[in-house]
């Protein structure tokens, strides 16, 4: 009756494989606001942040994001996925 449908369900391994796409792909925006919180430390008070701290956060963010990246980078190459059979 209902042959010609595609099952709804897909395939442990395509459905992680996808997820790690889109943790790949949400990655840039996670960054963006690990970057911004130094705008919301205090500025001019006992308990101000150096803005030396600051930068040593910034690259410590950068460097976390570059390793997170690769490690996902490698999680999805191992896996061989390919973006083309999927959904855009």
């Amino acid at each position: 009756m209902n042959e010609g449908r595609k099952s709804v369900f897909l395939e442990r391994q395509s459905y992680r494989r996808r997820r790690l796409v889109d943790t790949i792909r949400i990655l840039p925006l996670i960054g963006a606001l690990l970057w911004a919180v130094p705008l919301l430390w205090p500025n001019q008070s006992e308990g101000a942040v150096s803005g030396s701290d600051a930068v040593i956060y910034i690259f410590v963010v950068w460097f976390g994001l570059v390793i997170v990246g690769a490690m996902l980078s490698r999680a999805v190459s191992k896996g061989g996925v390919n973006e083309d059979q999927g959904e855009l």
